[in-house]
């Protein structure tokens, strides 16, 4: 197998990837909102339905654009790349001042062939993208990009958004799904709109499940501080050197100030205190050797 044309295969994969995430935000748009809620708010005599509608809606649309907004960051957002002459000072003893080479031993500072540069703490080649990454976790074809410490954060809001969004259309829709086949008996609804709806419906409910696995995934790597590469390079050790407890690790990808953590953004105060938002150096538990 030619190594370079399988990830060259991967970036176009990726642009169909996006464009098949507009097509199912397109389809659930049209099945939840214009076909099932949006009539029932207008026309409607019963205030609590049509109260339900408006709450039904408005969650759908706050959902829809949370995700969207963290979707796009984590597209245009860089993951973060070795300066081109990368040469660092052994900081305070609180900093790890080694890495991960690709033969997965922990060294002083590793050195990659490929880019011919020295690689910081937690940063790994991609194959895809055919750079060094900043503590790569890894290249998702979703995003066309490789998700990293400059962009990590937003990739896990766009898994939850996403989880939240496509599970409220697999509960507002489940009324009307099950209604489906009695009305495709009578024929009393256009096939059209029996076709959206039973597509939105089955297509919600297979990213609510395939999402949750990965959600959960994540958040138990995001507790522990660790990729998925660096999942591979423990080696089964049971105290993890970059493991600083739950609330550090959150904070070490989310930032300290609360009213940031739910969006893809980070405070100016985050970006300047917090090294590791940066990629290029990651505190260290006091209790192991670097």
């Amino acid at each position: 197998m030619n190594l370079f044309r399988f990830c060259s295969g991967l970036k176009v994969l990726g642009y169909f990837m996006i464009l098949l995430v507009f097509a199912v935000v397109a389809v659930s748009y049209y099945a939840v909102v214009v076909n099932t809620w949006w009539p029932i708010l207008i026309e409607s005599s019963n205030g609590a339905l049509s109260a339900l509608a408006c709450l039904i809606i408005s969650l759908f649309h706050f959902l829809l654009v949370m995700l969207l907004w963290s979707y796009f960051t984590v597209v245009f957002t860089d993951p973060g790349s070795v300066p081109e002459h990368f040469r660092r000072e052994i900081g305070s003893d609180n900093l790890e001042a080694g890495t991960s080479t690709d033969q997965g031993a922990f060294g002083s500072l590793g050195y990659c062939p490929k880019c011919r540069n020295v690689k910081p703490p937690r940063c790994h080649h991609c194959s895809v993208c055919q750079r060094c990454v900043l503590k790569m976790d890894h290249h998702c074809v979703w995003i066309v990009n490789c998700v990293g410490a400059r962009n990590y954060k937003f990739f896990l809001l766009f898994l939850l958004y996403t989880f939240l969004e496509t599970m409220l259309d697999v509960v507002v829709l489940l009324p009307s799904f099950i209604k489906f086949f009695s009305q495709a008996i009578k024929h009393s609804s256009s096939p059209g709109k029996l076709a959206s709806l039973v597509l939105a419906f089955v297509l919600n409910l297979a990213f609510v499940l395939s999402l949750l696995c990965f959600v959960v995934m994540h958040l138990s790597l995001l507790s522990s501080n660790t990729t998925s590469v660096e999942v591979h390079e423990k080696n089964g050790d049971v105290r993890w050197k970059y493991d600083l407890g739950k609330k550090k690790n959150f904070e070490q990808v989310f930032g300290k100030k609360k009213a940031f953590w739910l969006l893809p953004l980070y405070s100016k105060d985050d970006l300047h205190s917090i090294t590791s938002l940066q990629g290029l150096e990651f505190p260290t538990r006091s209790d192991i050797d670097p």
